[in-house]
């Protein structure tokens, strides 16, 4: 309570006793208060002005670097862009936008598109006929997903016309090679050098000698079996321990002779035989591969109209590439199934090195002999270690209809498969096991089941009659995809002893991958007469 004196107008003097608040602040401090602010208030509309003015696009620059004073305001700035609609009721309109515009994206996914709506051949003739005609956000996007419809159906088409065009092209004997082959095999019937007797004479004792490395090469590509011989034995560091054995077709055996007549690779040993000349290779011996190639619906299957009965609209493009590749004609080719019989053709051989005729040797495969099986009978390179899916990723479950009831009942999907194309076979070892018949009865079940247990020639039956007999080899011995995958790693290539084009694009077709076809062509003689005037593919 304080007192304070009020003078009456009777001049008398009243003591009156009144409650006021308690004073917290001085009037001293509120007038310097007042005046401080008075001071700095300008400033900060100047700082604020600049800040609207150079950070107005600085809400989203975090990492970006800032002025000071933009630095020290642009939060605060920022905070009230963001917050300050909210808090007075409003939403920023281009957010509305994207909302209404989602939701007629969304409608219009379910609405089914007019016949006979024309469609823009590209986005600016879009732009334009939505200037020209005023469309609405609604027809704009009826529009812009008819046409997204359109290109992928186009892209579809072209897809798989792709993929036909490429399985015709691997499935085909490019003109060269042909070329080659009636050239030579006209050169056997007229120059008797071309026909001398493979090999001399004299080394015909090698051809069942035990101390030499005997490899294996069944094809009618004369051009490829030049390359797969002569990078063999360039890369070899004893070549005069070589000896190949050269199987092919009847029309092509007397072309395949003339050539290695003609083109010797001494010291190394080339015999020169045609699946006709192997005695033991009868119809009763082979029954199934008889049935095989003489089956009409095999034969229509492999030979026929690969597109016939495929749906495409319910089927991806690599699913059918993968069909496509399971039809090709090789399947059902003698030459494609004539590894199962080594023992039976090469009864005199203890171990053989099959390689297949895609392939090109890079290193010295001597040491094969050397590698220690382990009493199995198949020395070859997994397929289930890597992470390409192509080539490296394969199990049985990639194989196999595992639908089928056999088939699941004698396999397991997550077994690691493994490559044909360099195989290192013990013959011995091979002759005590039934290897042969067991390859044979399930051939006979996937013809009873009319090709719904595989469809993907010699090597699903494989997989199953070599169980149990596979010795895995180092990695780096044998390199595939190099005829599917254009991304393979060169480093790799370059250091691999065997690098394997398998797939369809193949180093002398035109469809072969560019940077990868030196590896191959660096084998090939192309100053070699009958390769110039064949112009083969340089």
């Amino acid at each position: 309570m304080r007192s304070i004196t009020i003078s009456s107008s009777n001049e008398f003097i009243d003591l009156m006793k009144i409650k006021v608040a308690a004073r917290h602040i001085s009037y001293r401090t509120l007038f310097h208060t007042i005046l401080i602010l008075a001071f700095l208030l300008p400033f900060v509309f100047i700082l604020t002005a600049v800040v609207t003015l150079e950070g107005v696009n600085k809400c989203s620059s975090i990492g970006k670097p800032l002025s000071l004073k933009v630095w020290i305001l642009s939060p605060v700035y920022c905070l009230g862009r963001r917050i300050g609609p909210r808090l007075l009721g409003r939403v920023d309109d281009s957010e509305r936008l994207v909302r209404d515009f989602y939701k007629i994206l969304n409608e219009v996914s379910t609405q089914e598109i007019p016949d006979g709506l024309k469609l823009p051949d590209s986005f600016s003739q879009l732009v334009s006929d939505m200037k020209n005609n005023h469309y609405d956000a609604r027809t704009f996007s009826l529009v812009l997903r008819a046409m997204i419809e359109k290109f992928e159906r186009d892209l579809r088409e072209s897809k798989f016309a792709e993929l036909m065009n490429k399985h015709f092209a691997a499935s085909s004997i490019p003109k060269g090679i042909h070329c080659l082959s009636l050239r030579l095999t006209d050169e056997y019937s007229s120059n008797a050098h071309a026909r001398r007797q493979l090999p001399s004479p004299e080394f015909l004792p090698v051809l069942s000698d035990n101390a030499y490395h005997h490899f294996v090469l069944a094809t009618d590509n004369i051009l490829a079996a030049s390359v797969v011989v002569s990078s063999a034995v360039q890369s070899s560091s004893k070549p005069e321990k070589i000896v190949f054995h050269v199987i092919t077709d009847k029309k092509t055996y007397a072309g395949m002779h003339s050539w290695f007549a003609l083109n010797s690779v001494a010291p190394a040993i080339v015999e020169v035989k045609s699946v006709h000349q192997f005695d033991w290779l009868t119809r009763e011996n082979v029954p199934v591969l008889e049935a095989v190639e003489s089956h009409n619906g095999i034969r229509n299957y492999y030979h026929g109209n690969h597109i016939a009965g495929a749906n495409l609209s319910e089927t991806t493009p690599r699913r059918f590439a993968s069909k496509l590749q399971a039809r090709s004609p090789k399947y059902i080719s003698l030459l494609n199934h004539l590894r199962i019989y080594l023992p039976e053709l090469f009864p005199n051989l203890d171990k053989v090195v099959f390689l297949d005729d895609d392939i090109v040797i890079q290193r010295d495969l001597s040491p094969l002999w050397d590698i220690d099986l382990y009493g199995n009978v198949n020395g070859a390179v997994e397929t289930c270690r890597g992470e390409d899916e192509w080539v490296m990723s394969k199990r049985l479950r990639n194989y196999f209809n595992f639908s089928h009831p056999l088939i699941a009942k004698h396999l397991d999907p997550e077994e690691c498969a493994w490559a044909y194309g360099m195989n290192i076979f013990d013959l011995r070892t091979w002759r005590k096991t039934n290897i042969r018949e067991t390859y044979h009865s399930w051939l006979k079940e996937n013809l009873r089941s009319n090709l719904t247990m595989w469809k993907l020639g010699t090597l699903p039956p494989a997989l199953i009659a070599f169980k149990g007999h596979v010795q895995p080899i180092d990695p780096s011995w044998h390199m595939l995809g190099l005829g599917y995958q254009s991304k393979t790693n060169l480093e790799n290539a370059k250091k691999a002893a065997v690098i394997h084009y398998n797939g369809q694009s193949k180093p002398w077709l035109e469809i072969g991958f560019e940077h990868l076809r030196p590896f191959w062509t660096k084998y090939v003689n192309y100053s070699n007469d009958f390769i110039k005037n064949c112009h083969i593919l340089e």
